[in-house]
């Protein structure tokens, strides 16, 4: 049995393009931080993300590099598992075997493409949470979240309305 002390939910989101969609307060309903892989579109998404819940993020191609609230890179520690988060962009274009290549945490999240990819390789996760801003290039809009109980990560993909 997991104790709720070994749980830890953590919301996935990427490019959003400026736009929050009002379902993404319902898709990550209880997270306890959000990592935010790129292509953010302004400070207003970030302050809207923070009613949810803390909020870390990297910028896109479409961010500005010099905004303070955005990193090039993150690794965050939660759970006993090791996350990268970033746009992906600076690799051309990203693929879980080139992030795995690139990068040596357990989690790797990204965006850039906006499709939404679950990937395992061997004991790690490469994750896109897909695209939660605009729609475009005729895929779903959507989040993920990324869940670790006991040190184990497993992400679920959430559609968004």
């Amino acid at each position: 049995m997991t104790l709720e002390a070994d749980r830890v939910v953590i919301g996935l989101i990427s490019d959003t393009h400026g736009l929050v969609r009002p379902s993404v307060h319902t898709a990550l309903e209880g997270v306890e931080l959000i990592l935010h892989a790129g292509d953010v579109g302004g400070a207003d998404v970030l302050t809207e993300l923070r009613t949810i819940a803390p909020v870390m993020a990297v910028y896109g191609n479409t961010d500005a590099p010099g905004d303070p609230e955005l990193e090039e890179t993150l690794v965050v520690e939660r759970g006993g598992v090791s996350i990268r988060v970033v746009h992906g962009h600076l690799l051309g274009s990203p693929t879980p075997a080139r992030l795995a290549a690139s990068y040596d945490e357990r989690v790797i999240v990204y965006g850039h493409t906006h499709r939404q990819l679950l990937t395992r390789l061997g004991g790690r996760i490469a994750v896109n949470p897909g695209a939660a801003g605009p729609r475009r290039f005729n895929l779903a809009p959507s989040v993920a979240r990324l869940t670790i109980a006991n040190g184990e990560p497993e992400v679920e993909i959430v559609a968004l309305d």
